[in-house]
């Protein structure tokens, strides 16, 4: 059953009947669903599947061959400061401060006043980067970068945040943290949120729905609701019922998973 917050939240993002070709190569089809304001959504499924270019598409980095994509009742057919997008490498500018890294995208704008910088500092304060405002990216660690990295896309104030595997690059121990400090940012202000990611337990951990995709062409197979408690602790992947979506998931992609490796070693 789906959270009762989710079902009586209006939908952010309506998508109908997405398509995506390269050439020959159909990547995704047919996809049809929406996702809730403040909605936690993540999309899992075997290697090239087709999640990040769904992903690009809805930032509109990448156009769809047939369907479309509304975000708030507006069609989506180019990037906008209504989608901030969290890449898997943080992307950083080498000879900007931290400071300088986050408010790079209100600069773009043309809106970068006192009560914007003032905004960004408190998006740094919220992400633990206060005190490090003058450092710069080659001084931080892995995580303290991917945290830079979403107060920037947090900084433009996004209707919706789009993340493709932004802790895929870090040790295991790093990426638990990142994800329940993630919970933690989205908790103060819930955004809508599309998270891409291969980890079935982060998934599971991270999200209200989890939408499964199946091999290419992709397309969603299943929706599964996370009904768990939050905010959600760590430990919270040891009880019964985190371990059985975990299982119930895996179930449903091991086949595609398998033969997606076997075919990548051929």
């Amino acid at each position: 059953m789906e959270n009762a917050t989710m079902q009586n939240a209006p939908n952010d993002l309506v998508i109908s009947h997405l398509g995506k070709r390269f050439g020959n190569l159909e990547v995704l089809r047919d996809i049809s669903t929406s996702i809730a304001h403040g909605e936690f959504v993540s999309l899992i499924g075997p290697s090239g599947c087709g999640k990040t270019t769904f992903l690009r598409i809805v930032a509109g980095l990448d156009e769809a061959s047939s369907g479309e994509v509304r975000l708030k009742d507006r069609v989506i057919r180019q990037p906008g400061a209504d989608r901030g997008f969290v890449f898997q490498s943080d992307n950083l500018l080498p000879w900007r401060t931290v400071f300088d890294n986050a408010v790079l995208g209100l600069e773009i704008a043309g809106r970068v006043g006192e009560p914007e910088r003032q905004r960004t500092r408190d998006l740094l304060k919220l992400v633990g980067l206060a005190g490090f405002e003058d450092y710069y990216p080659r001084q931080l660690s892995g995580g303290m970068r991917q945290r830079l990295n979403l107060a920037r896309a947090l900084a433009v104030d996004p209707a919706m945040l789009l993340m493709d595997e932004p802790f895929s690059a870090l040790d295991a121990q790093t990426r638990e943290i990142m994800q329940t400090e993630l919970m933690r940012v989205w908790e103060q202000g819930r955004k809508t949120v599309l998270f891409v990611t291969h980890q079935i337990d982060e998934a599971v951990f991270l999200s209200d729905r989890v939408f499964v995709f199946a091999r290419r062409p992709g397309r969603i197979q299943e929706i599964v609701d996370i009904d768990l408690p939050r905010p959600r602790p760590l430990d919270i992947k040891r009880t019964p019922k985190f371990v059985a979506y975990v299982d119930r998931i895996w179930k449903m992609i091991e086949h595609d998973v398998r033969e997606s490796v076997l075919h990548e070693l051929v």
